[in-house]
Parts: structure tokens; sequence; C-alpha cells
């Protein structure tokens, strides 16, 4: 006799529950007799350094020209190894080309596990911008998800000695600390966005935000599916409908000793995203949809370093959580939901569930009266056709806010592009039986990453806020130095660098 099973089987316990492990980071006049291997910086109109033993004929002989991401590996019979690292021409050096070249070092350096580098001869950045970039990118470039049994391909970093004149060791030694903790919360973010959704619920991320909560000092409060229907959240709830786990909503608080603003920030926690009724097709992308919360982990993953940063802003994270689902009890095309705040919306697109979840947030976070409120979100592929998965889509009402973001994006090199909010395309969500709907008509071209837009917008009321469209950061095809092939954690370091910095807008100037 048949039995039938509603039930799908769960791990009784994530696959992730700890954070990356902290790299050690140190800075000295002179690496350590026994480190294993030393980078010093090389350029294309300079002398190469005197330690590497060779001249810049030479080592172009060995083709090395000094342009900016390459290396050259020097092996010797006694001493470390020696890595020539080219960074371009010394007048155009920046905190990007830093990061690539301390990239292309640990990439040159798979085989070691402890790592020294020279900031010799770099100029025209500060010593703490320097060491935070070569942190960032020599940690980044040697992620690896640790996966299912899968074999490492390289080995991890254990310890980077960052090497300088003496009277620059206490910068540096701040900017390498600052390096730590934004590689680390990309490398979480990439953990979270990695790890399969059968191992990653929106239960098991609500277990993890808690854990992290309580090791880091911010506040964690869960919302289930009861307290989601007592605050109307229609529109996590309805995208939850078809689906056999239940929802969640995580409410994230750091609260700094004083407080210079408040700043709320909403993550799309989609966990997996089959398109509900409107169900993607079977191609790759499809397969990838366990990285539609990569707007959520970005949160996580910045909430967890506040601390440490001393970060003076409060900021309160909102992760819409669940799976999107087709089933016997899935949400249908044309049906109407009610929305925290009381708005319907007609949905005629299940696969538009992104906005539908994060506008409950929004909402909410408008009634709290924040200085100012950002999301991020995997939200439409519309902004990846236009912009490629280089740079991130960037919306707001209010110019200010949009170009703090602007410059925490270049800070980080996690690239955005502003987008126009364009209002007249709004008449294309409206609805004959509610407020309005989630998408425009379906069939033919429609500017979706500005009707996504247009549609947060409306729950946000006069509060500054602005909206990063991550569909096509989310996922690296292939390794390019510190950017790792899959989901690429955008967003961790770019939402760091903004809490960290952020003022609030004296008035909104609107778009």
């Amino acid at each position: 006799m048949s039995t039938t099973t509603t039930e799908r089987q769960r791990p009784a316990k994530p696959f992730l529950l700890e954070p990356p492990r902290r790299v050690t980071v140190s800075v000295a006049a002179k690496p350590a007799a026994s480190t294993p291997v030393v980078g010093f910086a090389c350029f294309t109109d300079k002398a190469p350094p005197t330690e590497l033993g060779l001249s810049a004929e030479r080592l172009k002989a060995a083709g090395f020209s000094a342009q900016a991401g390459s290396a050259l590996t020097l092996a010797r019979e006694d001493g470390p190894v020696l890595i020539a690292i080219g960074l371009g021409r010394s007048a155009e050096i920046d905190a990007a080309r830093i990061r690539d070249a301390a990239a292309a070092f640990a990439g040159a350096a798979a085989a070691q596990e402890r790592l020294a580098l020279s900031l010799e001869g770099i100029e025209g950045v500060s010593p703490e911008i320097a060491a935070q970039a070569a942190v960032e990118g020599a940690l980044l470039a040697r992620y690896e998800y640790a996966g299912f049994g899968r074999e490492r391909k390289g080995k991890p970093v254990e310890e980077i000695t960052l090497v300088t004149r003496p009277e620059q060791e206490a910068a540096v030694r701040d900017g390498a600390e600052d390096g730590r903790a934004y590689a680390t919360a990309t490398m979480l973010a990439r953990d979270l966005a990695n790890t399969p959704h059968s191992h990653l619920t929106a239960t098991h991320f609500g277990s993890l935000a808690e854990k992290l909560g309580e090791k880091h000092g911010f506040e964690v409060e869960l919302f289930d599916k009861e307290a989601l229907q007592k605050l109307s959240c229609g529109g996590l709830l309805g995208v939850n409908a078809g689906s056999f786990e239940p929802p969640l909503m995580i409410k994230l608080t750091y609260r700094p000793k004083k407080s210079s603003g408040r700043l709320a920030i909403v993550g799309k926690g989609i966990m997996y995203d089959s398109g509900g009724i409107s169900l993607k097709p079977n191609d790759n992308v499809h397969a990838r949809m366990k990285n539609d919360m990569s707007g959520a982990a970005a949160v996580l993953a910045a909430m967890a370093e506040l601390s440490e940063l001393e970060c003076g802003t409060t900021v309160t994270g909102y992760l819409m959580c669940t799976d999107n689902m087709p089933s016997a009890t899935a949400q249908a095309l044309g049906d109407v939901i009610t929305t925290h705040g009381g708005r319907t919306v007609e949905v005629n697109n299940t696969d538009a569930e992104g906005r539908l979840v994060m506008c409950d947030a929004l909402a909410l976070a408008a009634e709290e009266k924040h200085d100012a409120i950002i999301d991020i979100a995997t939200l439409t592929g519309s902004v990846m056709r236009a912009l490629g998965t280089d740079m991130a889509g960037l919306f707001g009402n209010d110019e200010a806010l949009i170009e703090q973001v602007k410059r925490a994006a270049a800070t980080t090199g996690e690239l955005v592009w502003q987008l126009p909010l364009y209002r007249p395309y709004r008449q294309v969500l409206d609805s004959d039986v509610a407020t309005m709907r989630n998408a425009g008509p379906t069939g033919g071209v429609q500017p979706d990453g500005v009707i996504a837009a247009l549609y947060l917008a409306e729950f946000v009321g006069d509060v500054p806020w602005a909206h990063v469209d991550i569909c096509g950061t989310a996922w690296n095809e292939r390794d390019q130095l510190w950017r790792r092939a899959g989901c690429s954690g955008f967003g961790a370091r770019l939402l760091i660098e903004l809490a960290t910095n952020f003022r609030p807008t004296a008035r909104r100037t609107k778009h």
C-alpha cells in the first residue's frame, strides 16, 4: 500500500551555522623570517623594489611588465618565495587597483596559508585605505564555498602581514582591521547565498540571525506567520501561500552608544524562487535561484560587523524570508492581497514576488520614522539586461541619499549606476480591482526595473529612500581576481560603508 507524503524532508539544522573564521592580520616593519611568501608592489614607471633582486628589464624578459593585476612568482633556494605584483602607473593608484593587485598576489600564492605583503611604494592613497583594500583583495580572492564534502581547490588564508614603515604602522593596522571586517561580511554573504535552500530555509535563517546577534551585539526579533497576520503583511504571506515552509520576517537592530542617525535596510529573502504559478523556465537561471535571498544575506552579513567597526548609526534591518513555490495553495494570478498599511494589490505576476515581500517591510520602516530607508534585492532581469553583471541599478526619491550610496559603492568597488524613477510609467500599475497591481502587463518589452522601483516607492511615503537592484551582480560566472565564481556577496561591503558614514539628509531633495 502506498502512502502520500506532504512534507518535504529537511535537515534538522542548517548546514551553515558558523560565520567565516577571522583571519589573523598583523603589521610589521619587515616580514618574519619564517614567512613563506612575500609580495612587492611594482609599477610600470618606477624601478622595481630592490628586494626582488631583478631590474625592470629582467622582469620584462620573464613576462612581467607590472601592468595592473599581473603577478610573477620568483622562487629561490633560500628564504621566502617572492612575488612581483603589478599596479600599473604610480600616479593612477587607487583603492580598486590595490584591491585587484592584492587579489592577484593571493592567487599567485594559492599554495600558502601565511602571506606577507609590502605596501612600500604605494602612494596617492592614505595608509588606512591602502591597507583595507589590500586585506579585502587578498581574503576575497581566496574565498571558497565549503560545500558538502567538496574538496577545496586551494588553501585558506590563515594570516596576513602588511609590511610598512614604522611611522605608518598604526594607520595601516586600523585599515587592515577594517578590511578584515568588510571581507568577512562579504564571505558570510557568499556562504549564505551559495547554500542550497534545502539546507537554508527561512527558519534556519532566523536561527542563524539569532546566533549572530548574540555574538555581535545586535537585537533580533522573529515574526512568524501568526505575527505577520497580525501586522497584515499580505505581501510576504501571499508569496508564502504555496510553500510548505513557513514565512519569517527577521528584524535586526544595532544600537550604538551614541547615535548620529537612524537607517533602515530592507533585504529580499526569497530562499528559493520557482516563480510560483508564473513558473520560471527550466534553465540555468532557475537552477541558481537559491541566491534570490542575496539581498537579505548582505544585510545580515553587514549587521554582523557594525559593532566591530564602531558604527555610529542606529541601523534596523528587515529580512523578508520565504520561498516562492507552486502548489494547490499557491497565490494565483488575479488574486488581491492586503499589504501592511492597507494598500490592496492585484497580483498579475507571481514571479514578481520580491517587490511583494519587500513592500510590507518598507511600509513598516516608514512608520518607524527612520532618517532613510535602503532596500537591496535581486529584483529584475531588466536591470541585469541594462547594466550587465558589473554594476547594480540604483533608484531613489532623494538625491542626497543617492549620492551617499554612490560614494559607498565607489569606495568598496561594488558599483552602482543610477537609473530614472520615471513617474509616467507608474500608470501601468493601475488596477481595476485594487489599489494597484504588482507588475506591468505581460508580453512585449517592459522597463520592469523602473516599474518595480515605482511599485516600491509607493510604500515609503516621504522618507528618503534608495533601492539597489542586484539581480546582475549577485552572481559571477567565472573568477575575476577577488570576484569569485558563484554567489558574489555583493552589497555587504557597500551597506557597511554606507551605514558607518551615513548622514541624515537635511531635507528630502526630490528626484
